[in-house]
Order: C-alpha cells, then structure tokens, then sequence
C-alpha cells in the first residue's frame, strides 16, 4: 500500500501540472515556415479586336523570396502563359517561356510591352477596353495571385 501512495504522489503532481499548461497544443503545421508571397501590381491587357484568338496582359510582380512565375489562368481564355520577345534575324519573335520567369528576392519585374509578358492563348472573348480581367497567376513555391487587369492602353510610354 506504501508503494501506491508513493506513486500516486509523484504522478498527481505531474498531471496537475500539465493541466494547468495553457499553451495550445503545436501541430506540424504550426512548425513549417509561413510561405512567401508574391506582390503583382499595375496590371493591364491590350485591347484585342473581335475574333482574336490570343491576347496580351502586363504586371509588376515582386515577391519576398527568389521564385518563378510559371503561368496561370483566366476565365476568358483556354490558356495563359508567360511569354518573351527576342529579335532573331532581324525579326522580332515571341516565345514561350516553359520554364518560368525567374523572380529575384525583392526585385521588382516588369512585364510590358516588347518583353516579357503574359499571352492569353483561345479567347473566348474579346478584351474590351474599360473592362477588367481577372487573372490567376501560378508560382512555383509561392501561392497563387488573382488580380483585376484592367482593358486599355496601359500607362504612358508603354505602347509597342
């Protein structure tokens, strides 16, 4: 009977102890490290006359770790993926970008006209001017981002 009186003496202090801890209890998901965000701003897409098939949109995008967009989506086309101009030949060409544009740690990265930009690939309809446009862009590590692009000419000097 000495023998139980002991323990129970030791354990009934351990319990009450732990009971009145009142820290939440930690899961896995509170040990893994927040994930990085990536900021897009002034977004805008050209115009497109009826029966185009693609179209073109134009972001600054800054994200808080090193990071690559990869594409993304829209309701109002099929496709939407980041594409490059590059002169070959004397000939201006467009081309995809299938391994992403790289994003530098705190740098922002403008796509605009003549560069890197965003290619809306199948319109289904047209990218009228005044409206808006809401695209979902796609990261490697980070989040996706939706934002508003609005329809017009986009800011000054940034005609092709």
């Amino acid at each position: 009977m000495k023998t139980t009186l002991f323990l129970c003496g030791l354990v009934a202090p351990a319990l009450l102890v732990g009971a009145c801890d009142r820290r939440p209890a930690r899961s896995a998901a509170d040990e893994a490290p927040p994930v990085a965000a990536v900021a897009a701003t002034d977004a805008w897409c050209r115009p497109s006359p009826n029966g185009a098939q693609a179209g073109a949109c134009y972001v600054t995008l800054i994200s808080e770790t090193d990071d690559r967009l990869m594409g993304g989506s829209t309701p109002g086309a099929s496709d939407l993926q980041v594409h490059d101009m590059s002169m070959e030949g004397g000939m201006m060409r467009m081309n995809r970008m299938g391994a992403g544009l790289p994003l530098s740690r705190g740098q922002a990265v403008m796509l605009a006209p003549g560069g890197k930009h965003l290619m809306l690939i199948g319109l289904t309809l047209p990218l009228v001017a005044g409206e808006t446009v809401p695209l979902t862009l796609e990261f490697a590590a980070a989040p996706p981002v939706t934002i508003d692009a609005t329809v017009g000419q986009g800011p000054a000097g940034m005609s092709h």
